[in-house]
């Protein structure tokens, strides 16, 4: 019965399925890439660029490795568990209730922050272009276009996500074949491997500072995991989509910043000096066919992030807060859905505006950018590691899995190599981490002195939960089960049924 069309199961864990199940996997894969944004380093390649030492290929190639072993937990995780909250659900249930919440509040930073961040850096790149209209302006625009598109439901978010993919390719493919004419041409330093390995510059310690900020162009791989719940296909198809998301995405990510770094005019100088106007991947455009390019990448970078990211990006916030008002962790009114519509809606406003104060806050300091981004890095990566560990405690202790890579040496792996981007992440970030963390631990201890201590159902039944992983139903998969188990029915229970993970 693994060939369900549509998973079922979240009912074993006393939900309703409320939300639509509308997509496929092509349709996740989109929604991952449009999260990620494919012309996502255009707008962060000079500090990449200054943080490597000009090797920024090498700390995309690294970022990608880190990352997918963070989407291999995932996939295992979004299988365990099919259903929305992300972390939250994948650490409350695979490890403890209370770690769930926690983890839920510390990715908090980085969904609740990320739309702040991305209409910020949309309004202040469309400020530039036509300075006449001030920054908070576009920002409020963008807010309430995307809050729009997003109460009118899934369907419309997913044609408009996959509209703007086709947008950012096209200009993405041609500044990689004007970028490379350009060099053939004799413009820029020609050809070399200096972007991927520069032995003059080279560290260990180096490249992985470089990761840390490369890293905010992966991050969004992970928010498909928030539409398990909307997703019509089987269990497996949530975890597939992001590690097709972050091959690809990834793939598109060292090859634009492989060119523009060999298009940068004066590679010393921006790694002494830095880029603080962020327009080094513009100056490499122009350098490469002069101003118009250069505009059309500066108004690429803008709608990209205001509008196609930030669409997504409040899409997936709006999950997280509806999963966790669900379970009782977060007011009520955040798990109403719309009638029709079928979307979390006063989550989807709440989202909405959180960004826009957020937005028109930081649009206000001069250090705006900079502190959203460390902050959405920092909440990220931190939950990251829960995650990890999530894995290795769910299947590895309490399944007994076998399986030893996908459940021990991958998450390990992982987990070490985010640890060690974190230990090195900016201070300031860190400081304000463990504030955020510390609120949060408040925040626990008084849900549980006022009697909501965070209590996450279980499946009913093992088969239940294979049900739940892999598109079954509850009393089909019991019956599988049971045949092959080889056990009579008197004797079967759920607890020595062989768990659907392993099988898996």
């Amino acid at each position: 019965m693994a060939d369900t069309p549509a998973p079922q199961g979240i009912e074993s864990y006393g939900y309703q399925q409320e939300l639509r199940r509308s997509l496929g996997f092509t349709d996740l894969l989109v929604y991952g890439l449009v999260f990620m944004v494919p012309i996502a380093p255009f707008g962060i390649f000079g500090g990449v660029f200054q943080g490597s030492g000009g090797m920024v290929a090498l700390a995309y190639v690294l970022g990608m490795v880190a990352m997918m072993f963070t989407a291999l937990s995932y996939a295992q995780m979004s299988r365990a568990f099919p259903m929305a909250g992300s972390v939250y659900t994948y650490a409350g249930r695979g490890i403890a209730a209370p770690v769930g919440f926690l983890s839920g509040w510390m990715i908090l930073l980085d969904y609740v922050l990320v739309p702040g961040l991305l209409y910020l850096i949309a309004g202040v790149a469309m400020n530039s272009l036509v300075p006449s209209i001030p920054v908070w302006l576009w920002l409020i625009g963008f807010v309430l276009l995307n809050t729009v598109v997003n109460y009118l439901g899934i369907e419309t978010t997913n044609r408009v996500n996959k509209a703007m993919l086709i947008g950012e390719l096209v200009v993405l493919a041609l500044f990689v074949v004007v970028g490379v004419i350009a060099l053939a041409n004799g413009k820029g330093r020609g050809f070399d491997f200096t972007p991927l390995y520069n032995g003059h510059t080279f560290s260990w310690s180096l490249a992985f500072g470089a990761v840390s900020i490369a890293v905010l162009s992966f991050l969004g791989f992970d928010g498909i995991s928030t539409l398990s719940e909307e997703n019509r296909d089987s269990a497996k198809a949530i975890g597939r989509s992001m590690v097709a998301a972050l091959l690809l995405a990834g793939t598109l990510f060292i090859v634009q910043t492989w060119v523009a770094s060999l298009l940068v005019a004066d590679p010393d100088a921006l790694i002494r000096d830095g880029d603080p106007n962020g327009t080094a991947f513009y100056d490499a455009a122009r350098t490469a066919a002069g101003g118009w390019l250069a505009t059309l990448t500066a108004a690429s970078t803008a709608v990209a992030w205001g509008f196609a990211n930030s669409l997504v990006a409040q899409a997936a916030t709006s999950r997280l807060l509806y999963a966790m008002a669900r379970d009782r962790q977060l007011p009520a009114f955040l798990a109403r859905i719309h009638p029709t519509r079928r979307v979390p809606v006063n989550a989807t406003l709440l989202t909405a505006g959180i960004s826009l104060v957020l937005g028109l806050y930081t649009a206000s300091r001069e250090d705006g950018i900079t502190l959203l981004s460390t902050l959405v890095n920092f909440g990220a990566l931190s939950t990251f590691l829960v995650l990890h560990v999530a894995v290795v405690v769910h299947y590895l202790v309490r399944k007994r899995s076998k399986d030893y890579w996908r459940h021990l040496i991958a998450p390990a792996l992982g987990f070490a190599i985010l640890a060690y981007v974190v230990v090195n992440a900016n201070i300031a970030a860190q400081r304000l981490g463990f504030v955020w963390l510390l609120v949060g631990g408040i925040v626990l201890a008084g849900l549980v002195a006022t009697g909501r201590r965070p209590r996450l159902a279980v499946a009913e039944t093992e088969a239940d939960a294979e049900a739940a992983a892999t598109g079954a139903t509850a009393a089909n998969a019991t019956a599988t089960n049971t045949t092959a188990t080889n056990t009579t029915a008197a004797n079967s229970t759920a607890m020595n049924s062989t768990p659907a993970e392993e099988k898996q």
